[in-house]
């Protein structure tokens, strides 16, 4: 079993920056890849970014089109944590962002994962 809480959601300026974490429970969190995904107001969950980590490759990201260039994945493995910097945000990425650990093979999709967090509000206003 692995345990996702999030943290580092708030309010924030369009334009601003935000960092999100997730800490995970266990001692297998280097095995797993790790994704976050986000849910808006009325809108199904979608796929924000994902990290895998390997031994003989180390990390590889995957990035949704809609924020490649703005955030940036990154996980330690020393810590058991995951982050997502979000910079230069617009009112479009208001959402609740969940963390989710698994091993699947498609980093976006969701069904790929095992584990999720409880989730973090997001919410991009002036």
């Amino acid at each position: 079993q692995v345990q996702l809480v999030e943290s580092g959601g708030g309010l924030v300026q369009p334009g601003g920056s935000l960092r999100l974490s997730c800490a995970a429970s266990g001692r297998t969190f280097s095995r797993y890849t790790m994704g976050w995904f986000r849910q808006g107001p009325g809108k199904e969950r979608e796929f924000v970014a994902a990290i895998s980590w390997s031994s003989w490759i180390g990390s590889r990201t995957y990035y949704a089109e809609s924020v490649k260039g703005r955030f940036t994945i990154s996980r330690d493995n020393d810590e058991n944590t995951v982050y997502l910097q979000m910079n230069s945000v617009k009112a479009e990425d208001t959402a609740v962002y969940y963390c989710a650990a698994g091993g699947g093979p498609s980093p976006a999709v969701a069904a790929t994962y095992d584990y999720w967090g409880q989730g973090t509000q997001v919410t991009v206003s002036s």
